[in-house]
């Protein structure tokens, strides 16, 4: 009997040495000599992600519910199942991602302030949030932050300003793709480690960039550091800087879980287009659009959405460029704006024949271009048209691309996130 207790007391503490498995105690079980099974953990599990909604497993027919007015062919329909996962209920705001730039720019201002600098190859110095907290970015604070600092011929009137291009998030994971394949079964995790800098500030100059013979310069000023365009889609960011951007949403949850002693859950991404599609249909079967008919306007005709109506009277709908996150009907899943506002990007690597290549599970394409690769292994799928585009383009099963390190005016984001069933409430 002594011995049976040593050996099961040695198997639980040798696993619980592993953060990836944190058993209960072994006197919790009975003496029966019968398999009882022993649960991960005891302790209790995050909340409902804040302002996200639950997309129920099922299945739909992906692809055109109507002529294939563009004869290209590459949105054939067929049938596909998709599991069940959180999404935001609006595009990321101005003000969400704003708190990710503020984030990222603490954290390397304390490195500066009471470290010893930043882009140090050993620096394992944590931030120490409640000193940061103290800190005020006056003249004298920003004159102390030479690293992060535009060079003294980049200033106007010698004002001392953080430099935007200096604002970068340091971003880890594994590559489970890699890790996956056969041929690398064996190999140590350092090969699958995957480590990138990312600079994550917003390009603001798309405003001017996009548009060429159009004065636009008042957003490219204000639109994401003016306090009334806070509830507005931020633009400007290119894909890449939405991966980061899902890191460390996933990097602040968890430690916050962490810290409370509570199980980590899933972690935040950008939809697949399979799940973009299904979640913009709102559970409807072939419509359109998010609200279901084939029209632009309702029974009073109010317009539906933020776009170009007809030839060009953009003030029709309500909206001159974008609207609040928020403005408009949601969808029967209680998604606001999946057609029109901004176009949002996927996780999904546009390729034309994808529809005949991807499972009928949880379809989805992935590759991650490197920056030597090739333009057309840079394109990643865009869903939901924007304020500038036609009708056309805001069909739920319409697919269009952009190249994963440009960033336009008229595209933004969204998140999902995968959690266990019991946070399906």
């Amino acid at each position: 009997m002594k011995g049976y207790l040593t050996t099961i007391s040695i198997v639980v503490f040798s696993l619980t040495l592993s953060s990836c498995f944190k058993l209960k105690k072994a006197k919790g079980l009975p003496d029966d000599g019968q398999l009882h099974g022993v649960a991960p953990t005891s302790r209790a599990s995050m909340g409902t992600p804040l302002n996200m909604v639950f997309i129920p497993p099922g299945t739909f027919h992906m692809g055109p519910s109507d002529e294939d007015i563009s004869y290209n062919y590459i949105t054939r329909n067929r049938q596909v199942s998709i599991p069940g996962f959180w999404m935001d209920k609006t595009e990321i705001t101005n003000n969400q991602y704003r708190q990710f730039v503020n984030w990222t720019r603490d954290s390397l201002a304390f490195k500066i302030l009471f470290g010893s600098g930043i882009n140090k190859s050993n620096d394992t110095m944590a931030v120490d949030w409640k000193k940061m907290a103290t800190v005020k970015y006056d003249r004298n604070t920003i004159e102390k932050l030479n690293e992060l600092n535009l060079a003294p011929d980049n200033r106007l009137y010698g004002k001392p300003e953080i430099d935007p291009d200096k604002i970068v998030y340091r971003i880890e994971y594994y590559d489970l793709a890699s890790a996956a394949k056969r041929d690398n079964a064996g190999l140590n995790k350092s090969n699958f480690i995957i480590r990138a800098d990312q600079k994550i500030y917003p390009d603001t100059l798309v405003w001017m960039r996009d548009f060429s013979y159009s004065y636009n310069e008042p957003l490219t000023k204000i639109y994401f550091s003016h306090p009334s365009y806070g509830n507005y889609p931020v633009v400007g960011i290119n894909w890449k800087q939405a991966v980061a951007f899902c890191h460390w949403r996933t990097h602040i949850q968890n430690a916050y879980l962490e810290k409370k002693r509570l199980v980590t859950n899933g972690d935040y991404r950008l939809p697949s287009e399979g799940e973009w599609e299904y979640a913009a249909r709102g559970g409807l079967t072939n419509s359109m659009y998010p609200w279901g008919n084939p029209y632009l306007r309702n029974k009073k005709g109010c317009l539906l959405a933020n776009f170009k109506p007809g030839r060009g009277n953009y003030a029709e709908d309500g909206g001159f460029y974008t609207v609040r996150a928020d403005a408009y009907w949601p969808n029967q899943y209680g998604l606001y704006n999946m057609a029109g506002n901004v176009a949002e990007w996927t996780g999904s690597y546009f390729y034309e024949g994808a529809y005949n290549l991807m499972s009928d599970l949880s379809p989805d394409i992935r590759y991650e271009a490197k920056d030597s690769d090739r333009p057309r292994e840079k394109r990643k799928v865009v869903r939901g048209g924007s304020w500038k585009d036609i009708a056309y383009f805001l069909q739920v099963s319409t697919r269009n691309y952009e190249y994963q390190d440009t960033a336009k005016s008229y595209i933004g984001f969204r998140c999902v996130i995968d959690l266990t069933p019991k946070m399906k409430r």
